[in-house]
């Protein structure tokens, strides 16, 4: 499987982005994934988990009701919808997926990376 993520760019400060992580390979359906971000000098955090059916979510206290996940497993793509954007929100945006049957809020509970793309909210 390999991951591609998109829909980076420059926003100002409450403005909107929609990431997303397409897919190569058939096992995309079968496990949860997540996006994780990392902000310059600062380690690589989790932002959100989708399970593999979409049912279930799970969001970091500091984009909760804020951003919100979502997949179309017929497109082998997940999304990260982010509103009300913040300059805190800057950094490099990654899509991963699970390596077990549930969200993990953890880098190494996440087997499979994709490259990751800029996300830069101005002030």
């Amino acid at each position: 499987v390999q991951l591609q993520a998109s829909g980076g760019g420059l926003v100002q400060a409450g403005g909107s982005l929609r990431l997303s992580c397409a897919a190569s390979g058939r096992t995309f359906s079968s496990y949860p994934m997540g996006w994780f971000r990392q902000a310059p000098g600062k380690e690589r955090e989790f932002v959100a988990g989708i399970s593999w059916g979409g049912a279930t979510t799970n969001y970091a206290d500091s984009v909760k009701g804020r951003f919100t996940i979502s997949r179309d497993n017929a497109k082998n793509t997940v999304y990260l919808q982010m509103n009300s954007l913040k300059p805190e929100d800057t950094a490099v945006y990654y899509c991963a997926r699970s390596s077990g049957s549930y969200i993990g809020r953890y880098q190494a509970e996440y087997n499979v990376w994709g490259q990751g793309t800029l996300v830069t909210v101005s002030s």
